[in-house]
């Protein structure tokens, strides 16, 4: 993931007609002496990567430690095909661990110590972490399939998503127990410790029945098996 306050490549100089005449954001579109054929087909492009991000949104806790790398969200960015996730930061023996939990199904995945030298590098540790989880909770998935899930990973403000917050916060209150019970990082399971926290009942919907109820974990291995991407 590249720090979005470095300067542009050759690449985007390129682009800088496109730029003038279309603006930085393809959903604001403004006019240009093109011709309208091409004006469509390079807006379509521009949605079509727009469209393939991942968003993180990332707790203000969070974002004091990792400001330089954080997006400024212009327009509504829903993406494919998992949707967004939310992160907000842990400690252990003062070490930065992430708790990184996707909206849609509420299924947890947890970077431990995380270092300032990791996060230009943190496309890669997520993917590999979700598979790796993924495999852990017994989901056979190949690596390929874990990329096109998560695309160009991008680091965003908090979207102030209160239920995904809240389930991250009780979530938080097992991790913190746990801390004192394996009393050090290196000791603590992470993976096991996160599929715990994967097959911990919740409720997805605004009913209050018992039918209601679920898992992250199931939840995750529906949305793969319905859009093929299980083994």
């Amino acid at each position: 993931m590249k720090n979005p306050t470095d300067k542009k490549s050759n690449a985007t100089d390129s682009k800088a007609d496109h730029a003038r005449d279309y603006g930085n954001d393809p959903y604001f579109v403004k006019k240009a002496n093109k011709s309208k054929a091409l004006s469509e087909s390079w807006v379509k492009k521009d949605i079509y990567i727009y469209c393939m991000l991942t968003a993180i949104h990332i707790s203000r806790k969070l974002e004091k430690l990792i400001k330089k790398w954080v997006v400024p969200q212009t327009h509504n960015i829903e993406n494919a095909p998992l949707g967004k996730w939310n992160a907000t930061i842990f400690f252990v023996d003062r070490k930065k661990c992430w708790l990184i939990t996707n909206a849609k199904t509420q299924y947890h995945v947890i970077l431990p110590d995380i270092k300032a030298a990791d996060i230009a590098d943190i496309d890669r540790i997520f993917k590999r972490a979700f598979y790796t989880q993924l495999q852990y909770d017994s989901i056979s998935i190949s690596l390929d399939n874990v990329n096109r899930l998560l695309e160009d990973v991008h680091l965003y403000p908090t979207d102030n998503d209160r239920s995904t917050t809240a389930y991250q916060n009780q979530r938080l209150l097992d991790l913190d127990y746990w801390k004192y019970e394996y009393q050090s990082l290196e000791y603590m399971p992470i993976r096991d410790l996160t599929n715990r926290i994967n097959k911990t009942p919740i409720n997805l919907t605004s009913k209050k029945r018992f039918s209601g109820y679920t898992d992250a974990l199931t939840e995750m291995k529906r949305f793969l098996d319905t859009n093929a991407m299980v083994k």
